[in-house]
């Protein structure tokens, strides 16, 4: 085939101008304006906008400090989503997949968005086909599996069609773009390799849960308190404001806000360490990995291959070898780090007429090329010879922590299956560097008691020899190539696995789940993409393929794997941190509702005015959830969210509400106003908070004592100096004395009602 040339500079300038490039159908990130939409439009900014104007319409304008701490909490979330949004911008456009064209003969790199309609693209191993495509020359084989399901490879030729979305798995072609934009096959579908993964976040799924529910209810309940305080209020003014009060209670905007503070600060924060996170809530996932699995080569290994050492074989010359080489390096397309290993040391330019090519293939795991008169084959030893016994000494010689491939001749034309005599000629010994920080991360891991499994599809021996090299622990290995035993159940028992093939790569990782694991994958290369697809959280090298980095949900920017420690904590400080706040939080929105609705039936004047529920709130949930929020915590999280937080919160609710009833018999048995009431109620609430933030702070620290101590001389101070302000009143002695009783009372019912929620935790199975 003639030189392809391309599209000529005014070609493209005048498809430019007629819109037919290759713009992005979808956006990484919310535009500033949608963020701030988002985080100000809420259905509960617009409930506490309508409570407000009718405290302010009833004149209580004092009982409107509750809006200032929402729109603080508001402006903080936003500002902080801002910052993570710009962050993320930045880093997308240092990963952004790049393509070559061929524009006036030449090559040129350009963003995948700059390419036009018609552009020639020049595609190779690991590629990303990222526009609909028609082959114009070459021969590749092409994974369609992010977008059709099917995880078989398929050969396209001249004239083939490639799907965007699909990758590249070996062999090099030129395709000329023949949709962009919308009308890609991808962009009609959704499914942009990165984005066909459901998100499944527990946080996520919590908040939502908890959120429906409040507004499911909070209109209906709001109501008929209303209607019920109206009969027991003295004025319409008090009515007004003791509803109001239930409903901010009631709601757990705080909790929101503080979800997506704390993970939009954790995307601020490893970016420092050039992570980039594609998807946000695999931070989530990263909290509870307890497996992680490793691809060698890229990950444990730098991936700069070198020819070390050549063993020749069948008493076969060195300069038959090296010729040999020579041109394996020239013909073959440099898609694999092994041929990349033999061209830089062996290629030569020759005239030798070349019939057929077979690419390298990680199911196959050889390729070969053929000439006129013998065929030359380079690949896994076993693979190629089938019976290896004849160079087993020299094998096991060489291949400890090493690659070592088989160089092979045949007389005959090789097609897709080896057949005929094959022919040994030298072994070929490839040296990786270990990287330097390997052995640090993996010592990690074991401190954080997370299982390293480490998968290769080179020979088990050569992986173990790596993992011993790294300090990996009872090293068992497997070869994947010979097993037979089902795959569920080697996982647990081995820790290295050899000759993987990617899709056993893929079923390795299922079964980690199906054995209740939560996995990580590593990866860099095709042969880790449909691994990293299936895995709870994957993390991909960006020096590794296109296909790899946009499946992945985290990319490590500098390919730095001593980033891996930083990216685990920063997933376990935010979700564990989320998880305590949203206690506290969840607390307030239990007793506020029960209290609501029991209120709506006692007949009693609700004991609580908004300006109360906002100082308990302050100093119980407010200030101390926002201050642990960023605390450091490597806990791994064990157990549902949604029965952590509940077996916290709902015995501290119930311990609440057990408190105001019994305040409201006091006017049964001594003379007591509704002041006082009020006073006691808004004592016990926030001593009982104090319990529930105290179990939470265990144990403490210097930050958790100074903010413990620091909030009670708080309250103690608002209680006392700033009395006018939050409606409370002077308590005689006698009232002093039932409020410590109370407190005493309200000690045994935490406890209690603690220990039997703990038991039902630990009985219900999820």
């Amino acid at each position: 085939m003639e030189k392809i040339k391309g599209l000529t500079k005014e070609e493209v300038k005048v498809l430019i101008e007629k819109g037919l490039v290759n713009y992005k159908s979808e956006v990484k990130t919310k535009s500033i304006g949608q963020i701030i939409m988002t985080n100000f439009l809420t259905p509960f900014n617009f409930l506490n906008l309508c409570l407000a104007l009718a405290i302010f319409l009833v004149g209580s304008y004092k009982n409107l400090l509750f809006l200032g701490v929402v729109i603080c909490n508001t402006l903080i979330s936003t500002f902080q989503e801002i910052r993570s949004k710009l962050v993320i911008d930045k880093l997308s456009l240092l990963n952004e997949t790049k393509a070559i064209v061929i524009r006036e003969g030449m090559e040129k790199q350009i963003s995948i968005h700059d390419i036009v309609l018609g552009d020639v693209l020049k595609l190779k191993s690991g590629n990303q086909i990222v526009t609909d495509c028609e082959i114009l020359d070459g021969e590749i084989l092409v994974n369609e599996s992010l977008i059709t399901g099917e995880s078989e490879s398929v050969i396209k030729k001249n004239g083939s069609e490639l799907l965007s979305g699909s990758f590249v798995v070996s062999g090099r072609c030129y395709a000329k773009a023949v949709h962009v934009g919308a009308d890609n096959y991808a962009a009609k579908i959704s499914a942009e390799a990165k984005y066909l993964k459901k998100v499944n976040s527990e946080i996520m799924n919590f908040i939502n849960k908890v959120i429906k529910y409040i507004s499911i209810s909070i209109i209906p309940i709001g109501t008929l308190l209303f209607m019920s305080q109206l009969k027991e209020a003295s004025t319409f003014s008090d009515a007004v404001v003791s509803t109001v009060a239930a409903l901010i209670g009631m709601i757990p905007e705080g909790l929101v806000l503080l979800s997506s503070t704390v993970l939009a600060i954790s995307v601020i924060r490893l970016s420092k360490y050039n992570v980039l996170i594609q998807e946000l809530f695999c931070i989530e996932s990263l909290a509870r990995v307890d497996t992680v699995c490793l691809d060698k080569t890229g990950t444990i290994t730098e991936g700069d291959m070198e020819v070390t050492k050549l063993v020749p074989l069948n008493g076969t010359l060195m300069s038959d070898i090296t010729d040999a080489l020579g041109l394996l390096g020239y013909h073959m397309e440099n898609d694999t780090q092994t041929m990349e290993a033999i061209t830089k040391k062996y290629a030569r330019k020759n005239d030798y007429r070349v019939v057929k090519k077979i690419p390298f293939s990680s199911q196959t795991k050889w390729s070969g090329i053929s000439f006129e008169n013998e065929s030359y084959i380079i690949g896994a030893p076993e693979v190629v010879l089938k019976d290896t016994s004849k160079i087993d000494k020299e094998l096991r010689n060489y291949v400890n922590s090493n690659r070592v491939v088989l160089l092979a001749k045949t007389n005959e034309e090789l097609n897709k299956n080896l057949t005929g005599k094959i022919s040994p000629m030298a072994l070929i010994v490839i040296t990786d560097k270990i990287r330097k920080e390997a052995k640090a991360t993996l010592e990690y891991f074991k401190e954080q008691n997370v299982d390293i499994k480490l998968i290769s599809g080179d020979n088990p021996q050569t992986v173990a020899g790596v993992a011993s090299k790294v300090g990996l622990e009872n090293i068992k290995y497997v070869d994947m190539s010979v097993n037979k035993i089902d795959i569920i159940d080697l996982v647990d028992e081995y820790n290295v696995f050899g000759r993987v093939k990617p899709n056993q790569k893929k079923e390795i990782i299922l079964a980690l789940k199906a054995k209740g694991h939560t996995v990580a994958m590593t990866g860099d290369g095709i042969n880790d993409v449909l691994a990293l697809k299936e895995a709870d959280c994957s993390v991909a090298m960006n020096s590794g393929s296109d296909a790899a980095r946009n499946v992945a949900q985290l990319v490590l920017l500098d390919s730095n794997f001593s980033s891996m420690p930083k990216v685990v904590a920063e997933g376990r400080r935010s979700i564990n941190n989320i998880q305590r706040s949203s206690t506290l939080f969840l607390c307030k929105t239990i007793y506020a509702t029960l209290l609501a609705i029991i209120f709506t039936f006692l007949g009693r004047s609700y004991p609580f005015v908004p300006i109360q529920l906002t100082l308990t709130s302050m100093v119980t949930i407010g200030i101390p959830s926002f201050i642990l929020a960023f605390e450091s915590n490597n806990d791994r999280i064990n157990g549902k969210i949604f029965i952590n937080v509940l077996k916290k919160s709902v015995p501290t609710a119930l311990t609440i509400v057990a408190n105001i009833l019994m305040i409201m018999v006091l006017p049964s048995l001594i003379k007591i106003s509704q002041d006082q009431i009020s006073t006691l109620c808004v004592i016990l609430t926030a001593l009982t908070g104090f319990m529930l933030l105290y179990k939470i702070s265990v144990p403490f620290n210097t930050l958790r004592k100074c903010l413990f101590g620091g909030l009670i001389l708080l309250f103690v101070f608002e209680t006392t100096m700033l009395k006018g302000l939050f409606s409370l009143t002077f308590l005689p002695i006698n009232l002093v004395i039932i409020a410590a009783i109370l407190f005493m009372i309200a000690i045994m019912l935490f406890n209690m009602f603690s220990e039997l929620f703990d038991k039902i935790a630990k009985k219900i199975k999820f």
